[in-house]
C-alpha cells in the first residue's frame, strides 16, 4: 500500500496550521508551524493568490493529510456520505473520525493516527473482546475499545495515555485509562468534531 514517508512537518506547513501528525512535539515550540509560519520550498515566503478551485482542493487535502488517507479511500467515504441521509459534510466527517485509528488516537492509546494505525495493525487492539487489525475498521456508537492484556505493558502506550489530558479527550469517548478501555458513547455531531474544517468546500469540490 502507498504512504507517505517525507517529513510530516511539510505536511502542517503546506495547509498553513496544525494536523498533530507528530503527536506530542505538535503542542511544545518546537512545531515547525510555530517557528516557520509559511509554506515549505523555495518559494514558500513568496505571494501566492489561491483559485477557488485552489481553495477547495487545499480543504480536500488537508483532511485527508490529517487522517492519513490514500484519495481513493477519501474519494470512497465521500459517496457513502452521499448515499446516507443528513448532510453530506457532516457525514463525511462522522464516517472518518469513526474509524478505529482514529479512536484509538483519540482515546489517548497512540500519539497520533499513524502510530494508531501500526498499533491496530500489530494486534494490540481488540473491539468489543475480539482482536481488530483493520485500521479502517468502522466502530460504531457502544463499542468498546481496549488494549490487548499482553500488549498493556508496552511503554509507548502507557506513555501516551498518561500525556493523553494535554491533547483531550472528546466528550463523546469514555476513557477507563487504568483498565486500557474506552467506550464510544455515540457517534459525534458536526459540533463534537472541533476540527478547523470548511467541509462544504469539499462538496464542492468534488461535487463538479
Amino acid at each position: 500500500m502507498a504512504r507517505y514517508i517525507g517529513a510530516l512537518c511539510r505536511i502542517c506547513r503546506r495547509e498553513g496550521e496544525k494536523l498533530f501528525l507528530k503527536g506530542d512535539r505538535c503542542y511544545t515550540e518546537k512545531c515547525a508551524v510555530e517557528r516557520r509560519k509559511y509554506p515549505p520550498g523555495q518559494h514558500g515566503q513568496g505571494f501566492r493568490k489561491l483559485s477557488d478551485y485552489g481553495i477547495q482542493l487545499r480543504e480536500k487535502q488537508k483532511v485527508r493529510k490529517m487522517y492519513g488517507l490514500l484519495e481513493k479511500q477519501f474519494r470512497r467515504y465521500f459517496y457513502e456520505a452521499e448515499r446516507k441521509k443528513g448532510i453530506t459534510g457532516e457525514v463525511l466527517l462522522q464516517l472518518i473520525e469513526s474509524r478505529l485509528d482514529t479512536i484509538v488516537f483519540r482515546m489517548g492509546f497512540a500519539p497520533n493516527r499513524r502510530r494508531a494505525r501500526q498499533i491496530i495493525g500489530h494486534g494490540h487492539i481488540m473491539v468489543n473482546g475480539k482482536e481488530v487489525n483493520l485500521p479502517s475498521y468502522s466502530v460504531k456508537g457502544g463499542d468498546v475499545v481496549e488494549v490487548k492484556e499482553v500488549s498493556r505493558d508496552m511503554p509507548e502506550i502507557a506513555d501516551s495515555l498518561a500525556k493523553g489530558e494535554h491533547r483531550g479527550i472528546p466528550g463523546w469517548v469514555e476513557v477507563d485509562s487504568p483498565n486500557f478501555r474506552g467506550k464510544v458513547s455515540h457517534i459525534p455531531s458536526r459540533d463534537e468534531i472541533q476540527l478547523p474544517v470548511q467541509e462544504q468546500l469539499i462538496i464542492e469540490l468534488y461535487s463538479k
